[in-house]
């Protein structure tokens, strides 16, 4: 089983990122959820947003590096959205981390000062038509990511929301959503 570490959105830590982790654990995961907002959530993405902006996005990246501290070395990180800062980070600079899930996001690796590490694998999910993934620019560094790595898988579902994996919000898509979770699931059970 793998030892999972989840990196919230930018809502927050909110009860559909806890169902996700809850969903891995019933599976036998060890999953640990760092709140990198000091328990704050957001109604909205905007508004979590600009508390990133405001408390300072490398604080917020800081936060979830310093939240692996003292874990076992094989770990899988898992990010969503913003998230997704974090757990590149920890994947691209920790030895030990065995693979990486990226939700909504993909940050292009040389941009946080390393390329992708060779022996850590990882998937890329998110929607077709999301405003965010693909319409600024994601969709591109995944794509980019995934055909560097080994073990990479880029993983398109259809549709237009940014947060379809979090089921406490409207964006919720159900569909997506659960073949997302097998993917996850077959993943960890590879990799873990």
């Amino acid at each position: 089983m793998a030892e999972v570490v989840l990196f919230h959105h930018a809502q927050g830590l909110t009860p559909g990122v806890q169902t996700l982790a809850e969903t891995l654990r019933a599976a036998g995961h060890t999953v640990h959820v760092p709140d990198l907002y000091d328990g704050r959530t957001f109604d909205d993405l905007e508004s979590g947003i600009g508390y990133a902006e405001q408390t300072g996005f490398q604080t917020v990246v800081d936060r979830g590096v310093a939240a692996v501290r003292g874990l076992p070395d094989r770990l899988v990180v898992l990010g969503i959205s913003l998230g997704v800062m974090s757990a590149q980070t920890v994947a691209q600079s920790r030895p030990g981390v065995a693979g990486a899930v990226l939700v909504g996001s993909c940050v292009p690796p040389e941009a946080l000062g390393s390329a992708w590490p060779d022996r850590v694998a990882v998937q890329v999910h998110g929607m077709d038509a999301d405003p965010v993934f693909v319409g600024e620019g994601d969709v591109e560094a995944a794509r980019e990511l995934v055909d560097a790595v080994p073990d990479g898988e880029l993983f398109l579902y259809p549709g237009d929301q940014h947060l379809f994996v979090d089921a406490s919000l409207p964006a919720y898509d159900e569909d997506a959503a659960a073949l997302l979770r097998e993917r996850v699931l077959a993943f960890l059970e590879r990799v873990g």
